[in-house]
């Protein structure tokens, strides 16, 4: 139903505004009753376009042509990528050996993107972040209940804590009860000693006294002092006081006494977007072809449909759209042709030189070297979902091969055997393309090894894909380009069998790309639209496939 047009809001006439609008004119792009379509087509009624309502906007508004004003330009030129009229075409005033293709054509392949890309956002990426959005809507409103379990958590260990010191503390009373009553027992044994003392000291005296007023002979003489004795004072008993001593707290100490308290964490997961099922076409068909003019074609890579880059065996990066038009040049610093190439997401070009071991980026026409490697060369490239690159690379006596992750020119991973300590990766000098797919594995065609190598993010080797049989491959699977679709779908060039091979994202064979007269194919890419890109070594050509409905 158009979204402009249903019951709910009937499309009433632009002219006298109450009748129902029956029809509408293309050309003035308005709706118009029965009665009013006669007054309206009264000054010129050869330009006006009248159709039912429910056609309205089907016919197609041409640019004017600047060099012949009367006409509508309704061919563009592949070479130059500008619209021309059907004058332009038979007159001098275009260059005949050019290329032309119809407006129309353009048109509604734009179109059907545009629908597609409507489709993709209302139906599958906006309800993905609506689930985004709710879930972190959930988080947030969960944020008091989950910080007041935390604090009753702690609450509980203040209230644990509290009974162990009152514990601690009723026992320490204790022990002062029991020495207070060791101490009084000392000092009461030694003040009852000392009474005792002072008894014999008493009866001492009175015998003393008695004596004094006595005459008796005997007694007196035989009477013994016993002050020598007496004087020798009983020792002193000293006995201090017990001190509470109280224990420095450190607060870093009593927090370890309480307990930990982790600090709030967060990290960035990667989220992998899964787009609706695109199913395999029986017959692929070659939508395009461009005449690189490269001297043995190796890379492709594109960020649109207006930046499709292409290298090969010379120093020349060429820069096309999707009609075929160059629209840049650039030269490697070296002046020797790059390993590879790849575009990041703010369109600067990245290529790898084996010459200065370096990997180059192009950003404004201004090229900086961007790594520098010391023993070893970079090969292919990659850059992934989340802007690191990944760099496939040999040592200088061509024994080993590895795969190195950058964020920026920083190294972050290093890729190079499996878990039994086996080399991933054969050490000959070889192509090794490389591509993430959308589950964030690394898939590497491995030429060498004759073989599709897949490592997880983490390094851990997946799973290893070494052909398929068939009667009609007759050469050696030799896996060049690889590249991965919306569907987590692995896709590699069988270079000497001309063919390309899709595999599923565990490495099970689906089907073989091979009735579109390709020849040697090697750099392969898909584009946003799951169209395949593919590379032509000898015959130059980069062809665009579609594959996938």
């Amino acid at each position: 139903m158009d979204p402009d047009y249903s019951a709910q809001d009937v499309a009433r006439c632009d002219l006298c505004k109450t009748a129902i609008a029956q029809s509408y004119c293309d050309f003035c792009h308005c709706n118009l009753c029965k009665p009013c379509i006669g007054e309206h087509i009264s000054d010129d009624y050869k330009k006006h376009i009248i159709v039912p309502i429910h056609q309205r906007k089907s016919t197609l508004i041409y640019p004017k042509c600047q060099a012949h004003q009367n006409e509508d330009c309704k061919y563009q030129c592949k070479d130059c990528s500008i619209s021309i009229c059907s004058d332009c075409i038979a007159s001098k005033h275009h260059n005949k050996e050019h290329e032309f293709v119809k407006l129309e054509e353009v048109f509604n392949t734009k179109k059907a993107h545009i629908q597609s890309d409507t489709k993709e956002l209302e139906n599958q990426i906006l309800p993905a972040y609506e689930e985004i959005a709710n879930e972190l809507e959930m988080q947030i409103a969960s944020l008091d209940g989950e910080y007041k379990k935390l604090t009753t958590e702690m609450s509980k260990q203040r209230e644990e804590m509290h009974r162990e010191v009152d514990n601690a503390m009723e026992q320490m009373e204790k022990e002062i009860d029991e020495i207070k009553v060791k101490h009084q027992s000392i000092l009461q044994n030694h003040l009852d000693e000392i009474k005792q003392l002072q008894s014999l000291m008493q009866q001492t005296i009175l015998v003393l006294n008695v004596l004094e007023e006595s005459n008796e002979v005997s007694k007196t003489i035989h009477f013994s002092s016993k002050n020598e004795e007496f004087s020798k004072l009983p020792p002193k008993v000293i006995a201090s006081m017990p001190k509470f001593i109280p224990k420095q707290i450190e607060r870093e100490e009593l927090y370890s006494l309480i307990g930990k308290l982790t600090p709030l964490s967060t990290t960035l997961e990667q989220r992998v977007f899964t787009t609706s099922v695109r199913e395999l076409l029986d017959e692929p068909e070659v939508l395009n072809t461009i005449k690189t003019g490269h001297k043995n074609l190796r890379s492709v890579t594109c960020l649109n449909e207006e930046q499709i880059w292409t290298s090969g065996e010379t120093a020349d990066i060429k820069c096309y759209n999707i009609l075929g038009v160059l629209k840049k040049t650039i030269q490697t610093k070296s002046g020797k042709f790059p390993n590879d190439i790849a575009v990041e997401s703010d369109g600067a070009l990245l290529y790898s030189d084996w010459e200065t071991r370096t990997v180059n980026k192009v950003k404004n026409d201004q090229t900086e070297e961007m790594i520098t490697l010391q023993g070893l060369k970079p090969k292919n490239l990659c850059v992934t979902s989340s802007g690191d690159l990944l760099v496939t690379m040999y040592s200088d006596d061509e024994t080993q091969s590895k795969v190195v992750r950058y964020s920026g020119s920083t190294l972050t991973q290093n890729i190079q055997f499996d878990d039994e300590g086996q080399p991933l990766y054969s050490g000959k000098y070889t192509m090794k393309y490389i591509s993430e797919n959308r589950n964030l594995d690394i898939c590497v065609a491995d030429s060498g090894a004759r073989a599709i190598v897949v490592v997880n993010q983490a390094g851990k080797l997946r799973f290893r894909y070494t052909g398929h049989p068939s009667p009609t491959k007759n050469k050696p699977f030799t896996p060049y380009g690889i590249t991965t679709d919306s569907q987590s779908r692995i896709l590699t060039a069988d270079h000497y069998n001309h063919c390309i091979h899709i595999l599923d994202t565990d490495g099970q064979f689906l089907r073989y790309i091979d009735n579109c007269d390709l020849e040697n194919p090697l750099g392969l890419y898909v584009d946003s639209y799951d169209n395949l890109i593919v590379c032509e070594y000898k015959k130059e050509n980069v062809k665009k496939i579609k594959y996938s409905k």
